[in-house]
């Protein structure tokens, strides 16, 4: 997958990082967080030959297809609704590494962050992809899913490709650092999430 991202980004350049980023969100085992920084490294004047993309261009490329993407997952829920997503997702969703387990998950997400949960899920692996579904579902309004699915995709397209372009040749040390980041901010949501719970109920029982 490694030398697929590398040919498609050197043989298309920003048109190549833009595909590979709305692919990244239909297909989730394609991960960002090799594409990104991999595009930040083609920026970086510290590699052998000097840069061959502009690190703006580059942001730019990757957050237009991470959008565009979204809006793929965006449509289906507005339009076909939580059960029909489900079923498909349980005949056809192997395919593309989704199930309706995944469709659940993200819609539990939404349901419990609102809007916000769109800017939140697209900086968390496992959830960014599907975010879009329970957006759909829920009927939110297109102006502000694009303005908080740009703002998270900004967020997390910008920091991966940053790394890139700073770590250089080491780009691939993204991943493995960004990793157990991940998990930990997914851990604190959880427990944030448990802690709000808890008080709820206090505040029932009280009554």
């Amino acid at each position: 997958m490694l030398e697929w991202i590398t040919n498609t980004i050197n043989s298309l350049g920003y048109l190549g990082i833009g595909l590979l980023m709305f692919v990244e969100n239909l297909f989730p085992p394609i991960p960002s967080e090799l594409i990104m920084p991999l595009a930040g490294f083609t920026a970086s004047p510290y590699q052998p030959g000097g840069a061959k993309l502009n690190i703006i261009g580059v942001f730019f490329a990757g957050l237009l297809g991470s959008v565009l993407g979204a809006l793929v997952w965006y449509y289906p829920g507005k339009f076909l609704g939580e059960n029909l997503l489900k079923a498909w997702a349980d005949k056809y969703g192997k395919w593309l590494a989704i199930s309706s387990k995944d469709i659940t998950k993200a819609k539990g997400w939404f349901d419990r962050q609102g809007n916000r949960a769109v800017f939140i899920g697209r900086l968390v692996p496992g959830i960014r992809t599907l975010i879009s579904v329970p957006a759909g579902i829920a009927n939110m309004h297109l102006l502000p899913f694009l303005i908080y699915s740009t703002l998270g995709s900004a967020a997390w397209v910008g920091l991966l490709t940053y790394s890139g372009y700073i770590l250089g040749s080491q780009y691939e040390l993204v991943d493995e650092y960004l990793a157990p980041v991940s998990k930990i901010v997914l851990g604190g949501l959880v427990l944030a999430f448990i802690f709000w719970i808890l008080k709820r109920r206090q505040r029932r029982a009280r009554r």
